[in-house]
């Protein structure tokens, strides 16, 4: 299945019904009256959040969708059927903004959720609904209103716990397949990751969610390599994993280059928790490794964790640092929460 993580669809709510005009004509009835029913209410269009979707790829070959027009009214006081939804299923972590792909319409981070993008119109009256004592026979019947129309953007944002970071040849794929399920492409060439990967990871029987993005280089964030747009997808972690390759000539401008890309990204990435690791120690000499562990601390300001993915070396201690600030920052959140729930008590 390909990875699809933006689409620009067009949506279009259904018309309402018309209202009928209709008397009551029996025999032996001299004075039946007007019994024109009302129309339907038009479709909705509806985007819901589901299980088992992980892009919008749906979205590629369909972007037009419009609901059913509600049914006109009838005579003998029958009302019109309402039009049937159309109901757009997207993955979770997936945004809905308007034409201008700026203005936030949606956002969906749980099974289920659902909103209205662009409701039906309303059906209109009969002329039963227009009787009156001075208007015994009246001869009109409202149209149905029409229904909205617009084109939106669907964005999706991978929701996980903690992100890779680093540049292109760091090793992230290979650590995801050696501490998870997932198995990335990997080769010896830059840019071999070109879309995120999800990966489950267990350690000390508590698991969480990593994502892998492609690699960024200096100057990702005016265009070059992939640009900055995969970033979107470590927006919603809770922790990242920065990933600075010890074979590269020099591991303290490798980490300048990744945090200054991180800065240029408008969504704070750089504020966020991090974890910086230093990896295929295996392939370094312990001078070459004591020179750049020396080179990266200065850079991080803090001591990198050593590991090597190939060989699995250091990658439980790395994988038990990642769990503990997950872990903190879920609480945080769940204390918010309750403090949240304990305000609006009465």
């Amino acid at each position: 299945m390909k990875f699809l993580d933006q689409a620009k669809i067009y949506i279009r709510s259904g018309d309402g019904g018309a209202g009928c005009v209709s008397f009551r004509r029996e025999k032996f009835i001299e004075f039946g009256g007007p019994n024109g029913g009302d129309g339907g209410r038009g479709g909705d269009v509806v985007a819901e959040c589901v299980d088992g979707l992980n892009t919008l790829i749906d979205y590629r070959y369909q972007q037009h969708f419009k609901a059913k027009t509600g049914t006109h009214g009838m005579g003998k006081n029958r009302a019109g059927g309402r039009g049937a939804d159309v109901v757009l299923r997207v993955p979770v972590g997936t945004q809905i903004f308007d034409e201008d792909n700026e203005t936030l319409l949606a956002d969906l981070t749980a099974v289920g959720q659902r909103v209205v993008i662009a409701k039906g119109g309303n059906g209109g009256f009969g002329n039963a609904h227009f009787k009156s004592s001075t208007n015994q026979a009246p001869r009109r019947a409202n149209p149905g209103q029409p229904g909205e129309e617009r084109t939106i953007w669907l964005r999706l944002k991978l929701i996980a716990d903690a992100g890779l970071v680093g540049l292109p040849n760091a090793g992230k794929s290979t650590f995801l397949a050696a501490v998870s399920a997932a198995k990335p492409k990997i080769a010896d060439y830059p840019f071999t990751t070109l879309h995120p990967q999800l990966g489950v990871v267990s350690v000390d029987g508590r698991e969480f969610v990593l994502a892998d993005i492609p690699g960024l280089i200096e100057g990702a964030s005016e265009g070059a390599g992939l640009g900055t747009r995969f970033l979107g997808h470590v927006e919603r972690c809770r922790v990242l994993l920065h990933l600075v390759d010890g074979t590269c000539e020099h591991a303290g401008k490798a980490y300048k280059t990744v945090r200054g890309e991180l800065s240029a990204y408008e969504h704070e990435l750089d504020q966020k928790p991090e974890i910086v690791a230093l990896n295929k120690i295996d392939a370094l000499s312990p001078e070459d490794l004591k020179q750049q562990v020396a080179r990266l601390k200065r850079a991080a300001k803090k001591t990198p964790l050593l590991l090597s993915g190939a060989t699995g070396k250091g990658v439980p201690e790395v994988l038990r640092a990642v769990r503990a600030v997950v872990d903190g920052e879920r609480a945080a959140e769940s204390g918010d929460e309750e403090v949240e729930a304990a305000g609006w008590r009465p």
